[in-house]
């Protein structure tokens, strides 16, 4: 076979799907792997492809052409998600993102999808590394939560838009206001905004916050800040939080901002560093709730700490279910749905921690917010 047949071939598939695998070039040509990648290379040097690991993707500016080669109509098989794969890049699998994954996974499974992880461990660097990886390994389509957030990088998002996959990003969004990228994430200024109006309602004029250094922190500080502002309440109460602190105090040095500061409240987030602050106010012998109400962040063990606290759930598992069918509804039909981005409101769980009455969590209960 000819150079230029093997090139007019390769190129045809990448128009079709967006991404080629080495091996499928192997098996589709019958020839060897040196031979597709020394053609990958001279492709490149021609601006006609990018190669990633294990195959090549369209370069940036490219568009794959969803009706398949040569314009032909797109088969009723590939419209189908029974066997699909879709790959999930998250930065962890041991805390938040257990219950995205398996609501992510409820929904590939219900569609007969396959569902394939990378994992990034919060590292920036290995956000393309992951989703080559997952292009390679023949994902269909891509849930997408890059290690730093809320914004998804530039240089993610111009791979995302290149590599001719469908895609939806999870508790990410695009930089731009009006872009058009496909979204599920939690309205997490909402969730700490919730957290302190219920604070506020049980008498609390003075609210700290601790907000630890994760892509939801300025989220929640931003929530908090807000919630201060239109409610009213006292702001010279103690605020650690990514963007508006110096030198970023320890959960030690806020213990005592808040003994020092009269504040009678805190939102902390997220749940261990609500756990730690209870222990640090219990060795000076600050009890809570009498002397400080405590709202965690995220909900993940803060129904096991020694005075169970009231949190703020994000709906993890419906964030991963719904993402996964969003996506799972593109690759289930040939006809191009309109884009989607969906906005979920977290959940407030009153516990123990924030002291509420009987009457007060019925009064909770009656504004929809959960009771534990």
């Amino acid at each position: 076979m000819l150079a230029q047949q093997r090139h007019d071939y390769v190129l045809e598939q990448l128009r079709a799907h967006g991404a080629v695998r080495v091996t499928d070039v192997v098996t589709g040509l019958g020839v060897s792997d040196g031979t597709v990648r020394r053609d990958l290379e001279v492709l490149e040097s021609q601006g006609k492809l990018t190669r990633v690991r294990g195959g090549a993707v369209l370069p940036a500016g490219s568009v794959a052409n969803p009706a398949g080669p040569r314009g032909a109509e797109r088969p009723e098989a590939a419209a189908r998600t029974d066997g699909a794969i879709v790959g999930m890049l998250v930065p962890s699998t041991t805390y938040y993102y257990p219950e995205v994954i398996r609501g992510a996974q409820s929904a590939a499974a219900r569609a007969g999808a396959r569902l394939v992880l990378g994992v990034t461990d919060y590292d920036h660097d290995r956000d393309l590394d992951q989703l080559h990886d997952l292009i390679r390994s023949g994902s269909n389509g891509l849930l997408v939560t890059t290690a730093d957030g809320p914004v998804i990088p530039a240089g993610v998002r111009e791979f995302l838009e290149c590599c001719g996959l469908p895609y939806v990003l999870v508790e990410r969004r695009s930089a731009a206001v009006f872009d058009h990228a496909e979204c599920v994430l939690s309205d997490h200024r909402q969730g700490a905004y919730r957290a302190v109006e219920h604070l506020a309602a049980l008498g609390h004029r003075r609210v700290a916050l601790f907000a630890h250094a994760t892509p939801t922190a300025n989220l929640v500080a931003e929530g908090h800040a807000e919630a201060v502002r239109l409610l009213g309440l006292d702001a010279s109460a103690p605020v650690v939080a990514p963007e508006r602190s110096a030198g970023r105090p320890g959960i030690d040095d806020f213990a005592q901002a808040c003994r020092d500061s009269g504040a009678t409240a805190a939102l902390v987030h997220s749940d261990r560093e609500a756990i730690l602050l209870l222990q640090r106010l219990r060795t000076h012998g600050v009890r809570i709730p009498e002397d400080l109400a405590v709202i965690a962040y995220d909900d993940e063990v803060a129904a096991f700490a020694e005075v169970p606290l009231t949190a703020v759930a994000p709906p993890k598992f419906e964030l991963g279910r719904m993402a996964a069918a969003a996506l799972l509804d593109r690759l289930g039909t040939a006809d191009d749905p309109p884009v989607r981005q969906t906005v979920l409101q977290p959940r407030l769980v009153v516990r123990d921690s924030t002291g509420a009455t009987a009457g007060e969590r019925r009064g909770a209960a009656d504004a929809g917010v959960a009771l534990r």
